[in-house]
């Protein structure tokens, strides 16, 4: 977890941090879920980092490896999963009515109706993603979640 919150602070990818310490990203990625490392892995990830190797080993660690990460920073990554969610639902949407349109005509009913019913939703999933509505924000659901506790609005 340690590992995940120093990567997210300089803003790097899981793919960035593995080009500089030499790992592959999928021991990126198997490092930021706990599991242990050798220590040639903890000793290039110190390195990169400029960091005591002893603050990214499990257990003897002086800063906790399980330190909450920040309200800012659960918000950066909760928006930058919709962002991706967005471009993911986009890019299916737009290969699934080139691919058959393609094959069943443009013109066809089936091809025309989902497009334009789909297209909407599209539409609506960016506009929410990117703020432009908020239909389902942060703002509705703390007041869903402290309606469920029975707590005052």
């Amino acid at each position: 977890m340690i590992v995940r919150k120093l990567r997210l602070q300089r803003g790097w990818t899981q793919e960035h941090l593995a080009e500089l310490t030499g790992l592959s990203v999928r021991s990126i990625q198997r490092l930021e879920r706990g599991q242990s490392a050798s220590l040639e892995t903890m000793n290039s990830l110190a390195a990169v980092f400029e960091v005591d190797r002893s603050i990214l080993k499990p257990g003897d660690s002086p800063v906790p490896t399980t330190s909450p990460v920040t309200p800012d920073e659960e918000s950066a990554i909760q928006y930058v999963k919709g962002v991706k969610d967005f471009y993911s639902h986009l890019f299916m949407y737009l290969l699934f009515v080139t691919v058959f349109g393609f094959f069943l005509g443009f013109k066809h009913p089936l091809i025309l109706w989902g497009s334009i019913g789909w297209g909407i939703g599209v539409i609506v999933h960016g506009l929410n993603v990117f703020e432009v509505i908020n239909f389902f924000g942060p703002n509705w659901e703390k007041k869903q979640i402290e309606k469920r506790l029975g707590r005052p609005l």
